[in-house]
């Protein structure tokens, strides 16, 4: 199986053969624009030049989306607390791109989440906080938008607490039912670099920029190491897209010195606990004194964050202190009858966000909104933003990539392609019952793969026909079969056993031990995929233990330097081959 493309151009496959070849092109040709990054931005851009027709080559260090992108809420939301602001553009812009990914460009990865917000106080509050829904609402309808979600409602307390009867009566007098909507992040960054390769991008990842290819003041392209056996290439490029995220300073500097983008880190903890511990219908958002904590449900799980707080150490492995994860239980059980302790939390996770630096030095007010520059001839910088409007970032910097290159560029088209996975969803999603009766997999299974896979679930089906083996649920992590644990190293770029149990899985958040169960059989399944031998099966289960270890150590620490500094105890896998 290729994997189904998109067009008559190509496979959307990302595969091990697939990472080979595009290390070669990439040696080999020089291309119209090279991305460094592969977080949702730099998919995006790929993404974007690919559609226009321009030839693109994406490098990423880590793994995909092991950045920002896989560690966000997960929502796709306009930010409601940007209304406070009078941000209204930068809502309204979030909000159009809300509904094309609901209806258009990914129906079957993104969809609608009820949301309470509790009030208390009749009078003030309930007009001050429906006003701004109802402003957030209307906003939706502008720019010829479609909504794809609900309406706001006002509820009494009574009818509050019929959906959310976790809530403690005396903690508010009524409250506002809202929608948004959620996605796994690392999951969808993954589809559109998919959909990228499908359109001809060369993608590669643990591969990393080590330095930019110059013609005097130009650059003509970068210098890379394939981390996996530590080769280096040169990959020519007429422009280059440096979408790192918070690593754009680092970047920068390799381009001989800070540039016109400053970039600050901003961490960002969210605990996911069972779905039994808080009874409720609905999601929840609730105000503190610095901005919004979401309780938001994920499948059999819940998902509660976050802070905003200021990060200046590891970024490649932020940690999570106790005092993180006591903030964040402390806020949430204002509003609980039955309050959640360390005991209930079976993960956590923590991500920087890219804040653009401004004069105020608490992270909370810098800027979510992104910018484009072209610092120097043939290297375009783009950073800031919020995962919703990754598409909008993606068009500004590849329009700047175009003004850059000889000749006419097409103008972006990306708010007319669907992600792999996404055209005829809903045909699939209403025939689901009569797939499972041919494919002799139960509905609820086959409900779960199309959520993950889109009309890709084809491909897993045809696994499955190939060796009913697997068809089991993984042993230690019943959610997810068997299948996509080798459809993840066959055609989703996975490389590592983390890759696998953290991002194209959530198996390391959504299981009390964290994936340490499942390690060993998912090992198993993606070794003959990847052509590991047995020392590096066990390399990778034991790295894995480690990784875990780790940050259950760091997460029982008081702040963020000894949280740090326990994390940092655990190191990375690559390169592939033992010393």
């Amino acid at each position: 199986m290729t994997g189904s493309p998109v067009t008559g151009l190509g496979s959307s496959r990302l595969g091990p053969a697939e990472r080979a070849a595009a290390l070669d092109r990439m040696a080999g040709e020089e291309f119209d624009v090279v991305v460094v990054g592969a977080g949702i931005v730099g998919a995006g851009a790929a993404l974007d030049a690919a559609t226009r027709g321009l030839s693109v080559a994406v490098v990423e260090a880590r793994d995909f989306a092991s950045g920002t992108s896989s560690r966000s809420s997960k929502l796709i939301h306009g930010g409601l607390r940007y209304l406070e602001q009078y941000n209204f553009d930068l809502v309204r812009e979030a909000l159009t791109e809300r509904g094309l990914l609901l209806q258009r460009i990914a129906p079957h990865l993104v969809r609608p989440v009820p949301f309470l917000l509790p009030t208390t106080h009749r009078v003030w509050e309930r007009g001050y906080f429906g006003a701004g829904v109802a402003l957030y609402d209307a906003l939706a309808f502008q720019m010829g938008s479609k909504r794809g979600v609900p309406h706001h409602k006002h509820l009494s307390r009574r009818g509050a607490l019929k959906l959310a009867p976790a809530l403690r009566r005396s903690s508010f007098t009524g409250a506002i039912q809202l929608w948004d909507a959620q996605v796994d992040d690392a999951r969808y960054v993954m589809m559109a670099l998919r959909t990228a390769a499908a359109y001809g991008a060369q993608i590669a990842s643990r591969t990393q920029c080590t330095g930019f290819l110059r013609e005097g003041e130009r650059v003509t392209g970068l210098r890379v190491r394939d981390l996996e056996n530590g080769t280096t290439a040169e990959v020519r490029a007429k422009q280059v897209v440096n979408a790192t995220g918070v690593w754009t300073d680092d970047i920068q500097e390799l381009v001989g010195g800070r540039g016109q983008i400053h970039v600050k880190a901003s961490k960002g903890v969210h605990l996911v606990v069972p779905k039994d511990r808080i009874h409720s219908a609905t999601g929840l958002l609730l105000r503190t004194e610095k901005s919004v904590l979401f309780v938001i449900p994920w499948g059999r799980h819940w998902i509660i964050g976050t802070t905003d707080t200021a990060w200046d150490l590891d970024k490649v492995h932020p940690a999570a202190s106790r005092a993180d994860i006591d903030y964040v239980l402390e806020h949430v059980n204002t509003v609980l009858n039955t309050p959640l302790t360390h005991e209930d939390v079976e993960g956590v996770y923590a991500g920087l966000r890219p804040l653009l630096t401004g004069e105020s030095e608490e992270t909370s007010k810098l800027s979510r909104e992104h910018v484009v520059a072209h610092p120097v001839p043939g290297l375009v910088l783009v950073a800031g933003g919020k995962y919703t409007t990754y598409r909008v970032m993606a068009k500004d910097a590849i329009d700047a990539v175009a003004h850059g290159l000889d000749g006419k560029v097409a103008e972006s088209c990306t708010d007319r392609v669907a992600l792999v996975g996404g055209e005829g969803f809903q045909a699939m999603w209403n025939s689901r019952h009569r797939l499972a009766a041919r494919s002799k997999v139960h509905v609820a299974r086959i409900e779960h793969l199309l959520r993950r896979y889109g009309t890709l679930v084809d491909d897993l089906l045809g696994l499955i026909a190939e060796r009913p083996d697997l068809a089991k649920p993984l042993g230690g992590a019943e959610d997810y079969l068997r299948a996509e644990i080798v459809y993840a190293a066959s055609h989703e770029g996975a490389r590592h056993l983390n890759d696998v149990l953290a991002r194209r899985t959530r198996i390391s958040i959504e299981t009390w031990d964290r994936g340490v169960g499942a390690a060993q059989e998912a090992a198993d399944l993606i070794a003959p995929v990847l052509g590991w031998s047995k020392k590096q099966r066990d390399r990778e289960i034991e790295y894995y233990r480690k990784r875990i270890e780790a940050e259950r150590a760091s997460q029982a620490q008081e702040d963020d330097q000894e949280a740090d500094a326990r994390r940092r105890g655990a190191p990375d896998i690559v390169p592939t081959s033992a010393p």
